[in-house]
């Protein structure tokens, strides 16, 4: 019996494995001509209490992973690194995807609001650097690769 018990709980978790890996959220950055920046795995923030909490109190983040924070409507966002223990790049991105700014390697904990120039429906945040070792900028565009981001207010 014990035998039957850890054959069922281990085909168990490589099909929660399995699962959570075919529902990742990933994001790529394309220059405006196509070729790609980069792409990473994220969380999604789109209601009010996850985007207050963000990626506050961790202190690892991986190389190709971030949050992105998703806004019902385009609006002159601004973020601050209170209790964020990590520096993030901010990629600032208006309601098609186009990349209007990046705020680098943001520094932790500090409480000072920052942003870019203009309406922003997405903020991509990544490891601090990540922008700059993929070459992004403004005129970049955000894809979603098999969902759809929307706002859940």
């Amino acid at each position: 019996m014990p035998r039957r018990i850890g054959a069922i709980l281990g085909a168990l978790v490589i099909a929660l494995v399995s699962a959570s890996c075919a529902h990742a959220n990933t994001v790529t950055i394309a220059a405006p001509g196509g070729e790609p920046r980069g792409s990473v795995q994220v969380e999604i923030a789109n209601t009010e209490p996850e985007r207050q909490t963000g990626l506050m109190y961790r202190n690892h983040l991986d190389e190709n992973a971030g949050m992105l924070f998703v806004f019902a409507r385009p609006a002159d966002e601004r973020f601050w690194m209170k209790n964020t223990e990590i520096p993030l790049d901010m990629i600032f991105a208006d309601e098609n995807g186009k990349v209007l700014g990046v705020v680098s390697n943001a520094r932790p904990y500090d409480e000072s609001p920052v942003g870019v120039h203009g309406e922003s429906q997405y903020v991509l945040e990544v490891n601090g650097g990540w922008a700059a070792r993929h070459h992004v900028e403004h005129g970049d565009r955000l894809k979603f690769v098999d969902f759809a981001p929307h706002a859940a207010n």
